[in-house]
């Protein structure tokens, strides 16, 4: 009861309720390993690093060779004070013990690789993900659009455009079936921006923001408003691309948008320099030992 009460509380946008309902699931049931990771998700919303990382350890304590959590809690140092080498030593150990087991913690192998500028990693990253899928929640990336990614990173204009074009074709095929889908349009606002097809770009990011709002959805809501700012930024509308992640980051326990995201990943290339941008990130830097 308690749990499901904290999910509830969660998804609209009450994020210090929720924790205190799944903290108390957790007096009743100390062991479940489910709400320690779901209390660790409540508390990285939240930008509780520390507690994040108490309470994924204790999660280890009982399933130490749980990868996906080993993953996450290597992830705080990269989220929190844009450090990728914990979360690069626990991917390759990973693939060294068990390289099967790599395939289910792709999506955060090819983020650790896009945060250190190494398009082989992402590459070999993107191959282990195979038809699955990265992102954010219901926001769902796939390999045709990594791999456009990774050549924007590169400045390969060319290479960017065919992967791109793939990837429009192949999400308009999704999205035959849930045109209004607000998660499929923002994915293909995002496609389009890296098309270089502005005003398409913006009509689709705006309509996802319309179909889905924070009020409805604070999780998948608040990824509207944070990829319309990268579709914005990408079609080179800065003041509006600033505009949007301001408004994502002050979203109450919304702690999807983190220091080191922000100052690693190449989504935000365009930004960078402009002082609006460079203000967000300095008010997400580590003010004290994580």
């Amino acid at each position: 009861m308690f749990e499901l009460t904290g999910y509830i509380a969660r998804r609209r946008g009450h994020q210090e309720e929720g924790l205190r309902n799944l903290q108390r699931a957790l007096e009743l049931d100390p062991r479940n390993f489910l709400t320690l990771q779901q209390i660790a998700l409540s508390y990285l919303n939240l930008r509780r690093y520390s507690d994040e990382a108490a309470i994924l350890d204790r999660a280890l304590s009982i399933k130490p060779d749980d990868v996906d959590t080993k993953v996450i809690r290597s992830l705080i140092a990269l989220d929190s004070k844009a450090d990728t080498r914990p979360l690069h030593q626990t991917l390759d150990e990973i693939r060294a013990k068990d390289p099967d087991a790599i395939k289910s913690v792709a999506d955060t192998w090819f983020t650790c690789a896009l945060a250190e500028r190494d398009p082989v990693g992402a590459g070999n990253a993107l191959l282990a993900l195979g038809e699955n899928f990265f992102g954010n929640d219901a926001v769902h990336l796939y390999r045709s659009f990594g791999e456009g990614l990774i050549a924007r990173m590169m400045k390969d204009e060319p290479k960017a455009r065919a992967a791109f074009t793939a990837a429009r074709t192949e999400q308009e095929k999704r999205m035959q079936e849930q045109p209004d889908y607000a998660p499929g349009l923002c994915v293909l606002g995002l496609i389009d921006a890296g098309l270089g097809r502005k005003e398409e770009a913006l009509r689709e990011g705006r309509r996802a923001i319309e179909l889905l709002s924070y009020e409805k959805d604070s999780i998948n809501g608040a990824h509207m408003i944070e990829y319309f700012a990268v579709i914005a930024a990408w079609v080179v509308e800065k003041d509006l691309a600033s505009e949007y992640l301001a408004k994502a980051e002050q979203l109450t326990g919304y702690g999807t948008i983190t220091y080191g995201q922000l100052k690693l990943l190449p989504y935000w290339d365009p930004l960078r320099g402009d002082p609006r941008f460079e203000k967000i990130v300095a008010s997400l830097a580590p003010k004290e030992k994580q």
